[in-house]
């Protein structure tokens, strides 16, 4: 397999509700902000009940919750 230029591991099944901010990152598309902005939407709102559910984290559009999605656990 060809190395990953990001230097960002490949990502992993995570659980969206249970994950910190550094297996957040993992995810793709999700940096440091973006995961620090899940864990406080999940803070303030409680668990997700869907991976649809993302987008309403400021920074999350359609897009990246399709990327996202088959990473995506509950």
């Amino acid at each position: 397999a060809a190395p990953r230029r990001s230097g960002k591991p490949p990502p992993v099944p995570t659980n969206v509700n249970t994950a910190s901010e550094a297996d957040l990152q993992r995810l793709p598309r999700i940096g440091p902000a973006l995961a620090a902005r899940i864990v406080e939407y999940r803070q303030t709102h409680g668990p997700f009940r869907s991976a649809d559910q993302l987008a309403q984290v400021k920074g999350i559009g359609e897009k990246t919750v399709e990327q996202l999605r088959p990473w995506v656990r509950l």
